[in-house]
């Protein structure tokens, strides 16, 4: 499979040409950049990923959602502090908006850290929450988060690379204790009439606010990205998973890499999308630094997008946690009561 082919304005990349020689390298590099300055978002071929642990992982998200309503609910996210487990249709917020969605949330294992004498980001480490009524679920999503994260860091040190960096300039931010978390979600279909919010809305134009999102799509389509030309469709290529930049690679290059707003259409009545999200970021301690580009990349910076309504910080756990209050008010009301109002916003 060739580098630069597209599926309309989105890029098809095979990262197997990352370690075919110095040729195919250099122009796997050129690719990538163009594909991360001017979209934000790439298909990925070649990634070795498993293709059984793909399909378990989908055929065990089918039975999650499947679970008797009280069976979810007993890990429903409000319980956490930590803001992990399940969310029912339109229980998160995006820009204000519900989302028509279910999901269950799940990220990196830790102990949570004592009340009082952490910073307050440290609240969102601390254990997830599996559900009793498949006990399968675990082992699959711990494999599958394991498998995402090594392909994402080769992407990373290939980003690297593309800015004429150091392989591993990235590799303080997540090194050690990364930051990290999955998505299972499955987008029902609506018909006209329904409340919590807008019909079409399965989940909001939003910038992801990691590093790098990794994204496996069933066969439904649904997922759409903001190109200067509109919103042009993401539909699911078989043996590809779709690579998106997060807001931490655009302040790390000044905006030369650009998080690009996407959004999910909800599908017609009858039918159902499903679809598994990895999305890398940074230690939570981290502190974004600023890349020093080569001059004729650094000329092309733009500088990170100013959004009055989702200020960027370089705190990384700030960051993290100023998007979680806002997105989950309920468990915000619940386990942080003392933070709300004076978070930076």
């Amino acid at each position: 499979m060739r580098g630069g082919e597209t599926n309309g304005q989105i890029p098809l990349l095979d990262l197997r040409r990352f370690d075919a020689g110095a040729e195919q390298r250099a122009a796997f590099l050129a690719e990538l950049r163009a594909a991360a300055r001017d979209v934000g978002f790439f298909y990925v071929a070649g990634h070795g990923m498993d293709g059984q642990l793909q399909r378990d992982l989908m055929q065990v998200a089918r039975r999650f959602f499947s679970l008797p309503d009280r069976d979810k609910l007993a890990i429903e996210m409000v319980n956490s502090p930590h803001f992990r487990g399940y969310n029912r249709v339109a229980a998160e917020l995006t820009r204000g908006r519900r989302d028509w969605r279910e999901q269950i949330d799940f990220g990196a294992e830790r102990p949570a850290p004592p009340r009082g004498t952490s910073p307050a980001w440290a609240r969102l480490r601390g254990p997830n929450q599996w559900p009793a009524a498949l006990p399968e679920l675990r082992g699959i999503i711990e494999r599958w988060q394991d498998s995402a994260m090594q392909v994402l860091v080769r992407i990373l040190r290939a980003f690297a690379l593309a800015l004429e960096c150091p392989a591993d300039a990235f590799q303080p931010l997540y090194d050690g204790d990364p930051h990290f978390m999955t998505k299972l979600i499955r987008y029902p279909g609506r018909t006209a009439g329904n409340d919590a919010g807008d019909d079409a809305q399965g989940v909001g134009a939003h910038k992801d606010s990691e590093l790098l999102t990794l994204l496996l799509q069933d066969e439904h389509e649904g997922l759409e990205v903001e190109t200067p030309q509109g919103w042009v469709g993401v539909p699911p290529r078989a043996g590809t998973y779709v690579v998106n930049i997060g807001e931490l690679l655009e302040l790390a290059s000044d905006g030369y890499l650009r998080a690009t707003m996407h959004r999910v259409v909800t599908p017609p009545a009858g039918e159902s999308r499903l679809s598994a999200a990895f999305f890398l970021g940074a230690r939570l301690d981290a502190v974004v630094p600023l890349l020093p580009l080569p001059p004729a990349l650094a000329a092309q910076a733009r500088g990170p997008e100013r959004d009055p309504h989702n200020p960027l910080f370089h705190e990384v756990g700030m960051n993290y946690l100023k998007g979680r209050l806002r997105s989950h008010p309920d468990v915000a009301a619940r386990h942080h009561a003392d933070l709300l109002g004076h978070e930076k916003a």
